[in-house]
């Protein structure tokens, strides 16, 4: 029994800002001072104040601290873990108060949250079946295996409400039901772990921390549809995710949760890892059961759906890892208690990746309906230095720019679409004035023309020719009736292309036409990038008045752009320029204008 445990986030964040070294320090110092047999150092999953790391938390005490160092970790043993001194200064600051310090579900970031899919992230050691056995963990498997038919539980999904985390949004429940109709020898269920939306981190983040909850969850579909196989196509750029879904699925197959007659009731159910290579357009269903089979990673004409024809020719299902995660919960809790959250069709909670131009970077779980201006600036802190909210981009490259007039919809699948963009997986960039909407379009544009696979023409040509106009537009050289075939070609490439990809690569540049298309004009009419961005479009200048002739601006610029004398203001020749703007970034007395 220890008396103190040290939760560490062992994410692809916290790693990346070296939690690694981190906890190798604190096995050293705990050691030296004689704790080892008191004090336990846990590595766990994302926290999700990303910003922060990286994230140590303290057990009994719940101390909160963010942005620790290794050379920290002597302080926080010898004051903390050996003398009970918590080390305030290394705390987050907002659980200091004049009080004392406060709990972290009372701070600005988590007590709007409602954690479901990620309750168990940062919580428990995922490595360790018994910590997640200990959060109920297999036994909605359990409950499904003993005391419900597959039927049954296709009916308590389906009573939920839950609809795929993964994009679209279609009821889980019955997809299931449709693979469970389809008689077949042999059926197959599939996780989609790729995640490639730029931005997006949330199912990563679940397979990092709570790596059981997947398992537990596509045993209890195959269960319900009759399936004995399972596939989880997980991105290869997700080491650490991948390394301990192995480890939950050898440690389920261990305990007699994975493999022949699990719990002794006659159902069998393996699960294998299959791993991509990156390629986006994998994340669409038909082109994943391609790439599971070994083959060119292509999507397929619908009909047959996946739940008549999928993985080998055989009824399958897909669903992400976000969905997976919810299943357990509302096996043990009831389809009512899922359903009393969220909103009148979107029912639940759902995991967004909170990036771009905001304060509180990381992961959140809000239910469905919670407020753009809640998780902007109430869970995420707002915009840094004071600058104004412009537009948030859901869905990534699928998905559309919301402007601040919307900031007041709640967010569920419905209200999206309605006002151009989608769900998505969960990836949530936050814009501000400094962002110029036309390169945010051509940015994810660019994106779409790399992923495509190039099997239908509307896609493989079409999404080529937006982008040409796209580029045409920043450069200063298209006219007002590029607008109108950039539309025009925008609603071709929707309407014909073979999937979802085609189908929505047209939707970031259609919301910024439609909200911000101001912007586009101004780029047409008057050859100039509002925000500053677009590099053709920009002028560097010297202000004579504030200009001290120091000759820095000169001595970085690259093509020797920058003449005058010592002492003198200084000119720039606009027709040897190449707007880099290094002459602005040396510049200390802000004499260097940009237009």
């Amino acid at each position: 029994m220890y008396r103190s445990h040290v939760l560490v986030c062992g994410g692809t964040g916290c790693t990346s800002s070296g939690s690694a070294t981190l906890i190798e320090a604190l096995n050293r110092e705990i050691e030296g001072a004689g704790l080892a047999d008191e004090v336990r150092v846990v590595t766990t999953g994302c926290f999700g104040l990303c910003a922060l790391g990286p994230i140590m938390i303290v057990y009994p005490e719940g101390s909160f601290y963010s942005m620790v160092k290794a050379a920290d970790v002597p302080e926080i043993v010898s004051e903390h873990l050996l003398k009970g001194r918590i080390v305030t200064r290394l705390l987050y600051q907002e659980t200091v108060t004049d009080s004392g310090i406060e709990s972290l579900n009372q701070t600005s970031f988590y007590k709007k949250q409602l954690r479901v899919a990620l309750r168990n992230c940062g919580v428990i050691d995922p490595e360790n079946i018994e910590e997640y056995i200990a959060q109920d963990g297999y036994q909605a498997l359990g409950k499904c295996l003993t005391e419900y038919t597959p039927d049954q539980v296709v009916e308590i999904i389906s009573a939920s409400g839950l609809r795929g985390r993964g994009g679209a949004g279609f009821p889980t429940g019955t997809k299931w039901r449709l693979a469970r109709q389809n008689e077949s020898d042999q059926k197959y269920v599939c996780c989609n772990a790729d995640e490639g939306d730029p931005g997006a981190f949330m199912d990563r983040s679940v397979l990092e921390g709570d790596p059981h909850v997947v398992v537990e969850a596509m045993a209890i579909a195959g269960y319900a549809i009759g399936a004995n196989q399972g596939y989880v196509y997980v991105r290869a750029e997700y080491p650490i995710a991948v390394k301990r879904l192995g480890i939950a699925i050898e440690q389920a197959r261990e305990n007699g949760l994975l493999g022949t007659d699990i719990l002794g009731t006659g159902f069998d159910f393996n699960l294998e890892i299959r791993l991509g290579a990156g390629a986006f357009v994998c994340g669409e269903e038909t082109a994943l059961m391609t790439s599971i089979e070994g083959k060119r990673g292509e999507p397929r004409p619908r009909p047959p759906f996946p739940a008549q024809k999928g993985v080998f020719a055989q009824p399958t299902i897909l669903n992400n890892v976000e969905t997976y995660a919810n299943v357990p919960r509302i096996i043990l809790l009831g389809s009512e208690w899922f359903s009393s959250m969220g909103t009148a069709k979107s029912k639940g909670t759902k995991v967004f990746a909170l990036g771009g131009k905001i304060n509180n970077t990381g992961l959140v779980e809000i239910p469905m309906g919670t407020t753009l201006r809640e998780i902007i600036e109430e869970i995420g802190g707002g915009i840094p230095d004071g600058k104004k909210f412009k537009a948030a981009q859901t869905g990534g490259p699928s998905g559309g720019c919301i402007p601040a007039r919307h900031m007041d919809v709640p967010i569920d699948y419905d209200n999206l679409i309605e006002i151009g963009s989608m769900m998505g997986s969960g990836g949530l960039i936050v814009m501000d004035e400094d962002n110029c909407m036309v390169d945010i379009a051509k940015f994810f544009l660019d994106f779409t023309v790399d992923e495509s696979c190039g099997k239908c023409s509307p896609c493989r040509i079409g999404t080529r020719r937006m982008l040409e106009l796209l580029e045409k537009i920043t450069e200063g050289k298209a006219e007002l009736e590029d607008l109108d075939t950039l539309e025009e070609l925008c609603n071709h490439v929707k309407l014909n292309s073979l999937c979802g990809l085609g189908q929505t690569a047209p939707n970031p540049v259609l919301s910024t036409l439609r909200y911000f298309r101001d912007e586009y004009v101004a780029h047409v009419v008057e050859k100039r990038c509002p925000s500053g961005v677009c590099k053709s479009l920009l002028t560097y200048a010297i202000l004579a008045d504030k200009c001290k002739g120091c000759t820095m601006c000169a001595k970085v610029c690259p093509v020797g752009a920058i003449s005058g004398e010592r002492r003198q203001p200084h000119e720039i020749d606009p027709k040897v320029c190449i707007k880099c703007g290094a002459c602005m970034d040396t510049c200390k007395f802000g004499a260097i204008a940009r237009r």
